[in-house]
């Protein structure tokens, strides 16, 4: 019986272990009972037989307003967010050989805030908020190609570009709470609540627009795994096996901001998810990218659905920000990361 299922072709090469395979299933069945279960629960009990009736096409009685209009798109922007944003984090983790890289930490994350709050502050009322996404991702392109540029020196290192990603990101971080304080209270609120992180009042809209970016951008982060593996024996010997290092990393770059900037351009500012996810993800099945580009897409959804159906309903009739459940997990892991890494 083989261990590993394999694929050898032109533009893709990877390997995945059988076990790995049986992981992503069990994870994808997590996720699947707990959607189900957070379509049932909320303000209004619906059954999860009542649910899965609809979810297979027939549905048709009085609950399928709650699940059609008000609970099902909302999980499905949150399934998207923590995957675009798990593997966003992956992607610069394994890219970078660093395992506290992130794109809250580098800074795309703050460049897409940056411009979402500048948009809030200067444009509204005057343009569409439906403009707030693009935006934000604008900021994050923006500021990516910055972190790039300025860690440019005959080439981009790793360790020149996480240094440098953190000092932009401190500095973007500064420009946002300045923008906030010199903002009208209305204005400032507004932002704030941006910046926290939320996918409330999300609609079928949202979800079809950010959807065909993340099924794009993800399957084009599979297709790095050999450039990954290459680029993790070294640079000196990545270039000696005929890597195309510079060009392989700006790439990859251009990938996680994509993820990245969609995630935050439609759920604002959630932060720790892409720490977080690509290293649960590394618990259960080692350092194959092949096998972690899945699993760190499925756990980051299921982070994020999770923390938005806890803050939906524990704290009722509060509907709280998803981003300040996931903070308060995600902070004390980072200090974790901080303590288990302190000898790098």
């Amino acid at each position: 019986m083989r261990k590993y299922f394999t694929v050898r072709k032109r533009f893709a090469s990877f390997r995945i272990d059988k076990k790995s395979l049986l992981v992503i299933i069990a994870f994808c069945v997590i996720l699947f009972m707990s959607m189900l279960i957070g379509l049932s629960i909320g303000s209004t009990w619906v059954s999860p037989f009542t649910v899965l009736q609809y979810l297979f096409g027939f549905g048709g009685g009085g609950d399928d307003f709650i699940i059609d209009v008000l609970r099902l798109p909302r999980m499905v922007l949150a399934l998207l967010v923590g995957a675009a944003l798990g593997v966003a984090g992956l992607i610069l983790q394994e890219m970078v050989r660093n395992p506290l890289a992130s794109p809250d930490i580098i800074g795309i994350t703050s460049g897409a805030s940056v411009a979402a709050v500048l948009f809030i502050t200067l444009f509204s009322g005057i343009i569409s908020i439906s403009f707030l996404p693009l935006a934000a991702m604008f900021g994050a392109g923006l500021v990516s190609l910055l972190i790039y540029f300025l860690a440019w020196k005959e080439g981009v290192t790793p360790i020149r570009l996480i240094l440098i990603g953190i000092g932009v990101a401190a500095a973007m971080d500064a420009l946002t709470t300045m923008m906030i304080v010199f903002s009208p209270i209305e204005t400032a609120n507004q932002a704030y609540t941006w910046l926290t992180g939320s996918v409330y009042g999300t609609t079928w809209e949202d979800v079809t627009a950010m959807a065909p970016w993340v099924l794009l951008l993800i399957p084009l982060a599979f297709l790095c795994t050999r450039a990954i593996h290459v680029q993790q024996l070294g640079d000196g010997v990545a270039v000696g096996l005929g890597a195309k290092i510079q060009s392989q990393r700006f790439f990859m770059i251009l990938i996680s901001v994509g993820l990245a900037g969609i995630a935050v351009a439609f759920a604002g500012g959630v932060g720790f998810v892409g720490l977080m996810a690509p290293h649960i993800g590394r618990f259960f099945v080692g350092r194959s990218f092949a096998a972690l580009v899945p699993v760190s897409a499925v756990v980051g959804g299921w982070m994020v659905v999770v923390a938005d159906v806890i803050a939906r309903t524990a704290f009722h009739p509060l509907d709280l920000p998803v981003g300040v459940l996931i903070s308060g997990i995600g902070a004390p892991f980072f200090i974790y990361l901080l303590y288990r890494n302190r000898h790098l």
